[in-house]
């Protein structure tokens, strides 16, 4: 094994910290966000990505394997403004949906919050240990999370334990496929340049696991205090990374 990819969410960091801090914080700025730099570039990019997520969710659009509501509740979406764009925001945000859009928007949401000192991520106790340990050893690590870069890396840089991101080689988002294809997988790979063997990657979702293991991976399930399941469906699980020899 020359490296270890790992998921965020359920793997590094816990559940409650994604769904108690992080998403209402975005639901509570993105807001004044737009309204202050929703003509930005980079932000104008992301909101005509959610535009066109968006024109594909009416009734007569495709529904997505994310996708919690029936298409008759979602809202509306009306005028150019930046702002308009709030209620559908709001809605991905419930729904937790894998939008590449909305990752990115939450970055930057995200990115404020850091800075002004509002926010300051969760990691496990053995998360910090491990990556010493790991990199060492020798070992390379990366992440692979549907959040998006930008996002991974500044959870990784306000942790209590300090910045961890001296440890990281390397990060992957939604951009380079979904997190339950093979072929992501398959992607990163190439991107790493580590034959798919000498890779391990961690999760706590079993169809992700599924996926890496199709493209030739080693897996290993991640079960954690406030993960949704300890049902492994026969993949090696661990409780904590010390599992790991």
């Amino acid at each position: 094994m020359k490296a270890i990819l790992l998921d965020i969410e359920g793997t590094t960091t816990p559940v409650s910290f994604v769904f108690e801090v992080l998403f209402p914080f975005a639901r509570e700025a993105v807001a004044g966000f737009l309204a202050a730099q929703g003509q930005e570039p980079e932000v104008q990019a992301d909101l005509a990505l959610l535009r066109q997520e968006y024109d594909g969710d009416g009734p007569s659009g495709p529904v997505s394997d994310h996708r919690t509501f029936a298409p008759a509740s979602l809202p509306g979406w009306e005028g150019d403004a930046p702002t308009a764009a709030v209620p559908y925001i709001h809605y991905l945000i419930k729904c937790d949906r894998k939008s590449t859009g909305l990752k990115s928007l939450q970055g930057k949401l995200w990115d404020q919050g850091y800075g002004e000192g509002r926010l300051q991520s969760q990691v496990f106790p053995d998360v910090k240990p491990a990556f010493q340990r790991w990199t060492a050893a020798g070992k390379r690590l990366y992440i692979f999370s549907s959040g998006s870069i930008q996002a991974q890396k500044l959870l990784f840089a306000h942790t209590p334990e300090g910045d961890l991101t001296v440890y990281l080689s390397g990060y992957f988002d939604t951009t380079s496929g979904p997190k339950r294809e093979a072929a992501s997988y398959r992607t990163i790979t190439r991107a790493i340049a580590q034959p798919p063997s000498e890779i391990l990657f961690i999760s706590d979702v079993v169809a992700e696991l599924e996926a890496a293991q199709a493209a030739g991976l080693q897996t290993a399930f991640s079960y954690r205090p406030g993960n949704a399941s300890a049902d492994s469906q026969g993949f090696r699980l661990i409780h904590s990374f010390d599992d790991l020899p």
